[in-house]
C-alpha cells in the first residue's frame, strides 16, 4: 500500500515541502529511507517505530520503504518524523486510508515514549505550507506560539502522538490555535537608559542620527570613556519593528535555535555582541552545512564590535560584503545559501594599544611605529563604510560629579521614530527601510543640495580624500538629519554635521 503525507525542511532559513511517500508490503520487517536524508532523518526509523509501540500499536510484519522528495534536495534534523509517523500508521490502517491528507501537513519530533518535541524552523515551514496552499498544519505543542503568527492556515498543537492519531480518526478533536495578534513593540522593554550616561552629548546626538537613519557608527576613544556603555544603550532608543520585519528576524533565530521557549515572534531588534575571538564562519555564516552567523541574527538590528582591532583582519574584511548588500551568500559543496544581514554595525575601539593616543588625560606610553601598526588592524575599505565615526573623550571631574539628570532613553526615541517615519513616508515607493539603505538612484532623487553645501563638500571631498562611497554616505547622514528637524530639504547645517561627523579618519587613519 502507498500513503502520502507531507513534512518539511529547512534550507538555510527557509521552509520547503517534503512529500513522505511510503510503501508498506507483507513481509519481514524492514524500514527503509531514501531521498538524500542526513543521520538524524535516518535515525527517525528508531524513533518512529519505538514511539508507535508505546503508544500501544503492534509493529507486525510489514517492509516498510520511505521515499522523501524532492529526493535530490538534502533533507536534516529531526522535523521529518511525525510525517514519517503518520505515513506508517495510514499503511498499517492505524488511520483509515479514505483520510484525507492532502491539505495537511505534520512537523515534529517523537520520543520513544510517542510526545511530540519542539524542532527548529517552525515558523518558515509554516510559511512554506501556506504559500504552497496547505490549509492544515500540525506542530508540536512548544512550538504553537511562533507557528500562531502565519494567517491563512489552521495551526494545530500537538503533544503526543496517540492524541494525533486520535484527531485524524475524528475521536477527539485537537483545537486549532488562536492566530496570533501583533503590535509593534511601542514601548522599549530596554533596562539600559541614556539617562544612566553623564555627559557625552555630542557621541548622544551621533548615536539618536545613527539610530534614525540605520547608519554603521564608529567609537573611539580612551579607556573608561563609556564607549560601551553608549553603544550599549543604543537599541533603547531604536524605533520598534514592523510585523514584516519581526517575522524576518525570527525565522533567523527560529532556524539557528535561538528563539526563546513560547516566543511568538522577536518584536524587539537584536543586540549582538560577539566576543573578538570568535571566527570568520561564526561571524558571517558557514559551516559544512551552511549555518547563520552573528550578522544574520542580527538582522534588522545592532551588531556590536567592541575592541574592534582585537579581531582579527580576515574576520573584520569579511563583514565589508554583508554591510554592502544586506545579505550574505554561503557557497559550499552542500549547496549556495543566502541569510538576511541587513544590521547596524557599532564598533568601538582605543586609538592605541595603551588606549591614550590623542587623549588630554594622560599621556601615551606607544611607539609612533605601534600605533600605525594597531590602527592598520582597520583596514580602509572597512572604515570607508563607517557612515559616522565619532570620538568618546574621557570625561572630566566636573561632568563625573554632576548631579543633574541626563535626558532619558524614551525622549530621544521619540524623535528617532518621528525620523523614521518621516523618511518611511518618502519612501513609501521604494521599498526601503531607512535612509542608511538608500541606493545611487534613491541618493540622486532624495538627498539633491544647494550651492553653498555643494561648495563644502567639494572642500571636504578634496581635504578628506573621501571616495565616491564616503561622499555618497555624507548625504545619507546629511538626510537623515534633515529628517530629525522634519525638513523636506537638506539645509547646510546638515551637510556640515555630516562632515563633522566622519573627520576621525584624517586625524586617526
Amino acid at each position: 500500500m502507498l500513503t502520502v503525507t507531507k513534512g518539511a525542511g529547512l534550507i538555510g532559513i527557509d521552509g520547503f515541502i517534503v512529500t513522505v511517500e511510503c510503501h508498506s508490503t507483507r513481509g519481514l520487517p524492514a524500514f527503509e529511507i531514501v531521498g538524500l536524508p542526513d543521520t538524524a532523518v535516518k535515525e527517525s526509523e528508531q524513533r518512529v517505530n519505538t514511539a508507535i509501540l508505546n503508544t500501544g500499536i503492534s509493529g507486525g510484519d510489514i517492509d516498510v520503504r520511505i521515499n522523501l522528495a524532492p529526493a535530490d534536495m538534502r533533507k536534516e534534523g529531526s522535523a521529518l518524523d511525525m510525517a514519517i509517523a503518520i505515513s506508517v500508521l495510514q499503511g498499517k490502517k492505524v488511520i483509515p486510508h479514505d483520510v484525507d491528507l492532502k491539505d495537511k501537513m505534520f512537523i515534529g519530533e517523537l520520543s520513544f515514549s510517542g510526545d511530540v518535541r519542539p524542532v527548529r524552523g517552525v515558523l518558515s515551514m509554516v510559511l512554506a505550507a501556506r504559500d504552497n496552499g496547505i490549509s492544515e498544519v500540525f506542530v508540536p505543542y512548544d512550538n504553537i506560539a511562533e507557528a500562531a503568527v502565519v494567517e491563512g492556515v489552521k495551526v494545530y498543537p500537538v503533544k503526543t502522538l496517540a492524541s494525533l492519531i486520535a484527531h485524524l480518526n475524528g475521536k477527539v478533536l485537537l483545537l486549532p490555535a488562536e492566530l496570533f495578534s501583533y503590535a509593534s513593540c511601542e514601548k522599549n522593554n530596554s533596562r539600559l537608559d541614556f539617562a544612566d550616561v553623564k555627559g557625552q552629548e555630542k557621541v548622544k546626538r551621533a548615536l539618536e542620527i545613527a539610530a534614525a537613519g540605520g547608519h554603521n557608527i564608529l567609537l573611539i576613544g580612551p579607556p573608561g570613556s563609556g564607549k560601551s556603555m553608549l553603544a550599549k544603550r543604543l537599541p533603547s532608543i531604536l524605533p520598534p519593528m514592523t510585523f514584516s520585519e519581526a517575522v524576518e528576524t525570527t525565522k533567523v533565530h527560529s532556524a539557528t535555535g535561538t528563539l526563546g521557549a513560547g516566543v511568538s515572534l522577536v518584536t524587539e531588534r537584536p543586540f549582538r555582541s560577539p566576543h573578538h575571538t570568535m571566527s570568520a564562519p561564526s561571524l558571517v555564516g558557514g559551516g559544512t552545512i551552511p549555518k547563520a552567523g552573528e550578522v544574520s541574527l542580527a538582522h534588522n538590528g545592532v551588531l556590536f564590535l567592541d575592541e574592534l582591532p582585537e579581531f582579527t583582519k580576515n574576520v573584520t574584511e569579511s563583514l565589508r560584503q554583508p554591510m554592502e548588500d544586506g545579505k550574505v551568500t554561503v557557497t559550499r559543496a552542500a549547496g549556495r545559501i543566502t541569510f538576511p544581514s541587513s544590521f547596524m554595525l557599532v564598533a568601538a575601539m582605543n586609538p592605541c594599544k595603551c588606549g591614550y593616543y590623542g587623549s588630554d588625560a594622560k599621556e601615551c606610553t606607544c611607539k609612533q611605529g605601534d600605533i600605525k601598526k594597531y590602527l592598520a588592524k582597520i583596514s580602509g575599505p572597512l572604515l570607508d563604510r563607517m557612515d559616522i565615526q565619532v570620538e568618546v573623550s574621557a570625561l572630566s571631574f566636573e561632568e563625573l560629579s554632576e548631579r543633574g539628570t541626563a535626558e532619558p532613553s524614551s525622549a530621544v526615541r521619540e524623535r528617532v521614530c518621528k525620523a523614521r517615519d518621516f523618511a518611511l513616508r518618502r519612501f513609501k515607493d521604494d521599498g526601503i527601510q531607512s535612509n542608511a539603505a538608500m541606493g545611487s538612484k534613491e541618493i540622486r532623487k532624495y538627498c539633491a543640495v544647494d550651492e553653498r553645501s555643494l561648495s563644502i563638500l567639494k572642500k571636504a571631498f578634496d581635504s578628506m580624500g573621501l571616495s565616491g562611497r564616503g561622499y555618497d554616505r555624507i548625504l545619507r547622514v546629511a538626510r537623515t538629519i534633515a529628517d530629525l528637524d522634519g525638513e523636506e530639504d537638506i539645509q547646510l547645517r546638515h551637510v556640515a554635521e555630516a562632515i563633522q561627523l566622519r573627520t576621525l579618519d584624517k586625524k586617526y587613519f
